[in-house]
């Protein structure tokens, strides 16, 4: 099990020396390139799946499963506490970076530059040179969709101004049932803001479930020339006794295309995050049993998209 040959090896094992910020180790950027081929992003974990775990252990058991990142939660629940950012921050990117692990996002909370964590998490993240964040939702109330949306955009800028000020891109995330789900009212405002600060954190589940047969393609291809990071999960819809409803699982068992989707992406070149999460269900019958599962699926799931990748982007250069 991942995590207990962690506990047994750690005992024994010399500490490392952080590499210099904002570079992943060279073993890893081999590993990556080795078996993905073109394409060279970080492979990221979504750490609110691992939050019963400590930083350091859990980056460790991640490495060895063969991931090179951590989407880190910086929220409410999250391995940082929002309102602890300046001092729990520095203090978990150093246990993950011990790990040989990058932080290159953190998914946060924030609606508004004016909540009185806003500036500390984003000034703690720049210090340490993390590249993006992702804010938090806004729900319509459907009373002027217009309106409400000219509201939200108004708070998204004030974000992605506080993220320029300290160095930190802003990539908004398209999520069923909130603003921006289906990406075309989302759009009318990241259009607007600075593209070097600002874009999109593209989620091809909600896409598929929010766009059909072919408005997934339509949202993959509007966000391209913005797209700063990638959430990867699979559904299916499925006929129960109270209607239809959606049904999470495993990658490549569900409704997302995803060679096509990857062929898309690879043609832009994109090469940023791709931030692992796992909506469908993963037992245990207890704490610990469960993280071992988690962790068996996170590897199942990482194997099946590196070989979707290594499809569409091909050998390294």
């Amino acid at each position: 099990m991942w995590r207990r040959h962690f506990l047994k090896s750690a005992s024994v094992a010399a500490a490392a020396c952080l590499p210099p910020l904002g570079q992943i180790r060279t073993e890893n950027v081999a590993q990556a390139q080795g078996q993905v081929g073109g394409f060279r992003g970080p492979l990221c974990f979504f750490s609110k799946h691992l939050a019963g775990l400590e930083p350091r252990l859990m980056a460790e058991s991640l490495r060895q499963a063969g991931f090179t990142g951590v989407d880190l939660t910086v929220r409410a629940g999250g391995h940082v506490a929002p309102g602890r950012a300046a001092e729990q921050l520095p203090k978990v990117f150093a246990a993950i970076r011990e790990a040989s692990l990058e932080v290159p996002m953190i998914t946060t909370g924030l609606t508004s530059a004016a909540h009185q964590t806003a500036r500390p998490i984003l000034s703690a993240a720049g210090k340490l040179s993390i590249p993006f964040f992702k804010p938090g939702y806004y729900r319509y109330k459907f009373d002027d969709v217009r309106a409400e949306l000219r509201m939200a955009g108004a708070e998204l800028r004030g974000l992605a101004e506080l993220g320029k000020q300290f160095g930190v891109r802003l990539g908004y995330h398209n999520h069923s049932s909130y603003l921006g789900a289906h990406v075309w009212d989302v759009a009318t405002v990241i259009d607007q803001l600075d593209p070097k600060w600002s874009g999109y954190y593209f989620d091809i589940r909600h896409a598929t479930v929010e766009g059909g047969e072919g408005g997934w393609k339509i949202a993959t291809h509007l966000v391209a020339p913005r797209l700063l990071m990638i959430a990867v999960k699979d559904f299916y819809w499925e006929k129960t006794s109270t209607g239809w409803m959606v049904k999470d699982c495993p990658l490549g068992e569900g409704m997302v295309n995803w060679k096509t989707y990857f062929e898309i992406l690879a043609k832009g070149n994109f090469q940023g995050p791709i931030s692992f999460h796992f909506e469908y269900e993963v037992g245990g019958h207890t704490a610990p049993a469960k993280d071992d599962n988690m962790l068996v699926a996170a590897k199942r799931d990482l194997d099946f998209l590196k070989a979707r990748l290594k499809e569409a982007y091909g050998a390294p250069a």
